[in-house]
């Protein structure tokens, strides 16, 4: 796909679950120039029209534009090499399976899947309880580990059955 980071744009620090792939970035209209980067476990990498940067997207990685051109790169992932073939095999299934769960559309025609679809109430459940825990730390704290206690049941629950 493409990405864009537009003049001024900051991308917080994170780091991708999926360890099935490296990430690939080529330049293709960029600032070049020092100014727009990512960087990556601590290395910084500027990005240049027609250079490549490849990186293991698990590894802490932001990214920033401070110039005042738009930087577009094509943005891949590259599947990682396994030493087995089964190895491979499961490489496949979870990126096929559980990674595709996780997908949000580009365009009108692509589907999202059921863990974005099920992000916006986890999203204002999580607000709520940041609300509440302003309001009244106690109160959060009980619910929070009487939370956690009914998942941890409930999972018990399950594997019992």
């Amino acid at each position: 796909m493409f990405a864009e980071l537009p003049p001024g744009a900051y991308l917080g620090k994170h780091r991708d679950p999926y360890a099935g792939s490296v990430r690939y970035h080529l330049g293709l209209s960029t600032p070049n120039d020092d100014r727009c980067f990512i960087e990556v476990d601590r290395q910084r990498h500027s990005w240049r029209d027609g250079e490549a940067v490849i990186f293991d997207e698990t590894y802490v990685h932001w990214a920033e534009n401070k110039t005042e051109q738009t930087r577009i790169i094509l943005f891949c992932d590259i599947e990682r090499p396994m030493k087995w073939r089964w190895a491979q095999s499961v490489n496949h299934w979870v990126g096929a399976s559980l990674m595709s769960a996780a997908s949000s559309p580009n365009d009108e025609n692509d589907r999202t899947g059921a863990i974005n679809r099920i992000f916006k109430y986890v999203h204002a459940a999580r607000d709520a309880g940041q609300r509440l825990k302003k309001k009244n730390r106690t109160l959060y704290y009980a619910l929070k580990y009487l939370v956690i206690a009914a998942i941890f049941a409930a999972i018990i629950l399950f594997s019992l059955l």
